[in-house]
């Protein structure tokens, strides 16, 4: 039940507030019932002139009369101008118009050298130059052709004659370098020449001598041998059963009893049951009989709704 002075829920229509309020009370007017610009045939109206069009009249623009750029100015012919400026630009030259050269002269045709600067050049011209008379030179140089073969064990087939044999003994060379040698020690007249007359200020036959004193000649100091023969370190213990390598004696041997092991219990927490997470919470959905009511109920008909039953 509404409280005093409220609203029936089918009044609202709503969720969490009050519908707005759009009109006073007012009634429903269908559009096609509604007239169109009304404010137009009430009251006066403001009339204004209309957009003006340029024309050669002065209703064309804004001032009421033509107004002149400058008053009381003098005429000034264009003509007149052109003149005095061409005028001023022909005292400007110094001599007589300038014109220009002759076009170029077209040729009458190929090999022609009309219109050319300098004229027919003697060199490039068609006529025969005159020659000596043709001697027919001597003739070449016969020869026999060559001979076919490929030179190794054919005789006569080369440019030169062939060489005759001659006897080569196998002690030639050591025969030839002795008869050398006998001619050459009969050539020999004494003993070798030996000259003594070089000054002995330089030189001398002995080319080691020092003329200063030698100094003493140290003797190796000699290090005293020692009482006792070095004895190298033992070397390091090899790793075995007894343990004789290492640096620590070996521990002394305690009681393990044999016990049974217990098979491993559960912890707490793999003990309780898995639990899903929550998924996502549902929330309120309107039926589809309140979307209905809605389409057909609105703020624009609520007041002249008609009931549908189903």
């Amino acid at each position: 039940m509404p409280a005093e002075g409220g609203k029936t829920d089918m009044e609202r229509i709503g969720l969490f507030s009050e519908m707005g309020y759009i009109t006073v009370g007012d009634k429903y007017v269908s559009l096609f019932n509604r007239p169109f610009n009304e404010a137009a045939s009430k009251n006066k109206q403001m009339l204004p002139g209309g957009s003006k069009e340029m024309s050669n009249l002065q209703a064309g623009y804004f001032d009421p009369h033509f107004v002149r750029i400058f008053e009381g100015e003098g005429y000034v012919s264009l003509n007149e101008v052109r003149r005095r400026h061409m005028m001023e630009e022909a005292k400007k030259n110094v001599g007589k118009a300038f014109l220009p050269s002759n076009g170029v002269k077209k040729p009458c045709g190929l090999g022609s050298y009309y219109g050319t600067i300098g004229g027919p050049i003697p060199f490039f011209s068609t006529q025969s130059k005159p020659r000596e008379k043709y001697e027919a030179p001597g003739k070449n140089l016969y020869t026999n052709p060559g001979k076919k073969g490929t030179g190794y064990g054919y005789a006569n087939i080369t440019i030169g004659k062939q060489f005759s044999h001659a006897a080569d003994f196998y002690d030639a060379p050591k025969l030839n370098y002795k008869k050398e040698n006998e001619e050459h020690h009969r050539l020999l007249k004494g003993t070798p020449f030996k000259l003594n007359l070089y000054p002995r200020e330089y030189f001398d036959t002995n080319p080691y001598l020092f003329e200063k004193s030698l100094p003493p000649i140290k003797k190796a100091e000699k290090k005293g041998l020692l009482a006792s023969p070095f004895k190298p370190s033992s070397p390091g213990k090899k790793a075995g059963g007894m343990k004789a390598g290492t640096f620590e004696p070996y521990p002394s041997h305690s009681a393990d009893p044999y016990v049974a092991k217990l098979a491993s219990q559960p912890s707490s927490k793999a003990a309780k049951v898995f639990h899903p997470p929550g998924g996502s919470k549902s929330r309120p959905i309107e039926s589809i009989m309140t979307l209905n009511v809605k389409r057909a109920l609105n703020m624009k008909n609520y007041k002249t709704a008609s009931i549908q039953s189903y």
